[in-house]
């Protein structure tokens, strides 16, 4: 069974025991997290699709841990000006694996 999940602004097709990175969540390692903008529940040919999300649907998770993503050089310059500015960005994260997903 597979679901297509909302979270953090973005959408995941997830199936119970998959780990996926998401933005950051306020929740410490050990934690289980319930999501309940559900999208889509897929099971074989059935296709169940919410307007805008499945009733009664929701996915639980473990968090397994949260970290930081590999920096990107941010280099801005303006030509001529002698201006130049060089930045670094580490976007969090939040690793989850999936338990259960329930329609």
């Amino acid at each position: 069974m597979h679901a297509i999940i909302e979270t953090g602004g973005k959408q995941y097709k997830v199936a119970e025991g998959d780990v996926i990175y998401i933005e950051k969540l306020q929740s410490e390692a050990g934690d289980t997290v319930t999501f309940d903008k559900v999208l889509a529940v897929l099971d074989g040919d059935q296709a169940t699709f919410g307007t805008p999300t499945v009733a009664g649907a929701s996915v639980d998770a473990t968090v397994v841990k949260n970290g930081k993503g590999k920096k990107v050089l941010v280099f801005k310059y303006k030509p001529k000006k002698n201006e130049r500015k060089r930045q670094g960005h580490r976007q969090p994260y939040t690793k989850v694996e999936i338990t259960a997903v329930k329609a």
